[in-house]
């Protein structure tokens, strides 16, 4: 159900989907952002999905490949991955980042098991 309204990111509740790896969603009919903190070594193995995403570091470091290019992306660094285009991340530090996918992805919602590309 899309939460409509004005919200604040404090008060969005905190879900701890591991002991590394923390969100608080924010799900709209067509879009969700989702705030997330990842322990260093947490890998979001090599995957696609049909949904567009857009990546952004708060703090920390990502290893991150879009298709066949790697770039370390730091605070302030973006990344727009096209629907179908084979990904991957790497936390090579503490990271904080917001993801902003269109359509939601029910496998990323609050409540949702721990998508099998993260570990």
């Amino acid at each position: 159900m899309p939460d409509f309204g004005f919200h604040s990111l404090s008060k969005l509740p905190v879900e701890h989907v591991t002991s590394e790896y923390s969100r608080r969603n924010l799900v709209g009919v067509k879009e969700m952002m989702t705030w997330a903190k990842m322990k260093a070594g947490v890998h979001a193995k090599t995957h696609s999905h049909p949904h567009e995403q857009f990546i952004w570091v708060l703090s920390g470091a990502l290893e991150f490949r879009l298709g066949t290019e790697r770039r370390i992306c730091r605070p302030g660094d973006m990344v727009l991955i096209p629907g179908g285009i084979e990904h991957e991340a790497l936390c090579v530090e503490d990271t904080e980042f917001v993801s902003f996918l269109s359509p939601p992805r029910d496998d990323l919602a609050t409540g949702a098991p721990v998508p099998d590309h993260i570990a």
